[in-house]
């Protein structure tokens, strides 16, 4: 990535992500607040966009803070459908149904 983030920041929002209950989605924002850092949800969808090199992660389960999927990312609705999370349009998360209570 780059000097401003170390591999223990990194594997910190990956961790939490990674307790993200299937059929569950959290906002970049929520997943900030708790790792201490509630004002870096760009921190956390930076990690996110780029979590394939540090393995496997359901980083589909997270999206903004209306519910909105990551643009440009065709799977995420699939991988969420998957999981029997539906969306509300085609592209938001009904977050008052589906957001997980960390």
């Amino acid at each position: 990535m780059n000097r401003v983030l170390d591999d223990d920041l990194i594997y910190e929002i990956l961790s939490v992500v990674e307790e993200i209950p299937e059929g569950c989605v959290a906002t970049y924002g929520q997943i900030a607040r708790l790792i201490g850092r509630e004002k870096n949800a760009r921190l956390v969808g930076k990690v996110l966009s780029r979590a394939e090199y540090y393995g496997k992660y359901p980083c589909h389960r997270v999206v903004n803070h209306a519910g909105r999927l990551a643009p440009g990312w065709n799977k995420q609705a699939d991988l969420l459908f998957e999981e029997g999370v539906f969306l509300k349009d085609e592209n938001h998360v009904d977050l008052k149904k589906y957001q997980w209570e960390d």
